[in-house]
């Protein structure tokens, strides 16, 4: 299957099957967004969410953040992954906010990455989903699922993987296909034992058709040897 078609045909799946597609990080503002994919690095969007309810309501803006201390941050998100390195990214983080942006998140990708704590991954997440902009972050999901679809092949990199998929996904449905992929892949095309059976993807899935093959081979002396008895 040319490349092209198997976009074309991923993307209608979708679209059809998914026309709603949203983060499931729970925020209000830009600044809520960019604290809660901070800390989402290594933790579920389930576990940030049971935190973030009480940090903004202490900490509502860059500002109020900025002037908190660490071990105060500490305090409200020591239950997610790396409390320690994240209350300080986000301490940092407001503090630059405040300093150089007026406390607002800017919208463009490289300012935000001069930010304690923000990679390319949480800047891109922030630009599609706040500002609506064509970039494509790449978490693990989104890297396994774009492989195993075949919408990628042999990525090495998160950053080789994110090209790619700019490359051939239309800019104005870049955005929502990062949640297309990441949901896909929290739910359905799952790490280990991927739920092969409730995909309606598999008539497209490189992976699924190197599985069939791969079965094939195995069973088929077997069955070649029962036919002779």
């Amino acid at each position: 299957m040319r490349t092209e078609e198997r976009y074309k045909k991923i993307i209608a799946y979708f679209e059809a099957t998914r026309p709603v597609a949203e983060s499931e990080l729970e925020y209000n503002d830009p600044f809520q967004l960019l604290t809660a994919v901070i800390l989402s690095a290594q933790c579920t969007d389930k576990r940030v969410n049971m935190v973030t309810p009480a940090l903004f309501a202490a900490y509502p803006d860059a500002k109020a953040m900025a002037a908190a201390s660490v071990e105060d941050i500490f305090h409200y998100i020591k239950s997610v992954s790396y409390p320690n390195n994240k209350s300080r990214h986000l301490k940092g983080m407001a503090e630059k906010l405040v300093s150089d942006f007026g406390g607002e998140v800017p919208s463009d990708v490289e300012a935000m990455q001069t930010l304690p704590g923000v990679g390319r991954k949480t800047a891109n997440v922030v630009a599609a989903v706040i500002y609506n902009q064509a970039v494509m972050p790449v978490d693990t999901h989104v890297f396994r699922v774009s492989e195993r679809l075949g919408l990628t092949t042999r990525s090495k990199t998160p950053l080789q993987t994110e090209l790619t998929l700019e490359k051939h996904i239309p800019p104005e449905k870049i955005p929502i296909a990062h949640h297309w992929l990441i949901l896909h892949g929290r739910y359905v095309c799952t790490a280990r034992a991927p739920h092969c059976s409730e995909c309606g993807l598999t008539a497209l899935c490189r992976h699924y058709a190197t599985l069939q093959r791969r079965k094939a081979k195995e069973t088929g002396p077997n069955t070649e040897k029962e036919g002779r008895l």
